[in-house]
């Protein structure tokens, strides 16, 4: 039987587990509200700005620009992104799964994978794996701003534009309620042509400045846009993961300090009983 002790320390040492959950929920909470405005105000300019491109890289010579071109290689770059902390549930999980998934399809269609990450987790997970790690960054979401999406997408453009890679498609979390993410993956470079929007929009263009000149303004900075646009999504998407999942653990806690108390006290209690049976048998045996 336990001591009545080692119960006493459990049963606070799950009170203090359950304190700490319960801010770690408050805070996430907290988070998310401001992190749920930015990405619902962010989200119509970089679906409108992927029209948009997408659009008119459909009208123009897609020779024109680098980012345009399809090159003929099989390289593919696969960018991961992940959060920097635990406790957020199955939120890694489903990344990087998913990812392992999409790089090994790719591997049995003869391409040559590489692969980038963003966030601690995801860096962890694939150093111990056999994929080629291009680069990494960590720390992006303690204070995630348009620099981040300027400095990734940067590098982005410039590996692409100097043949790194062929193709570079990104998987992250996407956020769709406080207790709902919806894994994505997406192909960024090169740009994709929409033919059906181009048809809906009719006529043509005038190009001012020249097209070149535009094109190599716009199609850099949408990369940028939908680089953050992602991290953005992730972002609002962990704050929420890691909300449910301690509401899930600040609950489960309770309940198991009901079933500890209540194992206490009955352990407590026939300790009682037992010292008073002994108390009444040696009253007994002095008469």
């Amino acid at each position: 039987m336990p001591s009545l002790q080692g119960l006493r320390r459990k049963i606070g040492s799950i009170k203090n587990t359950q304190k700490i959950t319960k801010a770690m929920k408050m805070v996430a909470a907290a988070k998310l509200k401001r992190a749920q405005d930015r990405i619902l105000a962010a989200r119509p300019y970089a679906k409108k700005m992927a029209v948009v491109l997408g659009s008119l890289s459909s009208r123009v010579n897609r020779q024109a620009h680098p980012l345009l071109r399809k090159p003929s290689g099989n390289r593919i770059e696969l960018l991961v992104v992940t959060s920097d902390r635990g406790l957020c549930g199955a939120f890694n999980t489903n990344i990087l799964r998913k990812a392992v998934e999409f790089l090994r399809e790719k591997q049995e269609a003869s391409c040559t994978v590489t692969v980038s990450v963003i966030g601690r987790k995801g860096r962890d997970f694939f150093r111990r794996r056999a994929w080629t790690r291009r680069q990494e960054w960590t720390g992006v979401f303690d204070r995630l701003s348009y620099e981040h999406a300027l400095d990734i997408g940067g590098d982005i453009v410039q590996q692409f534009t100097s043949g790194t890679f062929d193709e570079l498609h990104v998987v992250y979390n996407e956020f769709k309620s406080a207790i709902q993410q919806r894994v994505v993956v997406e192909k960024l470079l090169p740009i994709e042509s929409l033919d059906q929007e181009a048809e809906k929009l009719g006529g043509g263009y005038l190009f001012e400045p020249a097209e070149e000149e535009l094109l190599k303004v716009l199609l850099p900075k949408h990369i940028e846009v939908q680089t953050f646009h992602a991290l953005m999504e992730s972002s609002a998407a962990e704050l929420g993961a890691r909300m449910a999942a301690m509401d899930g653990a600040t609950r489960n806690a309770g309940e198991m300090i009901k079933k500890m108390t209540l194992y206490y006290n009955k352990t407590r209690q026939s300790a009682i009983t037992k010292e008073l049976m002994d108390i009444v048998g040696g009253a007994e045996a002095l008469r």
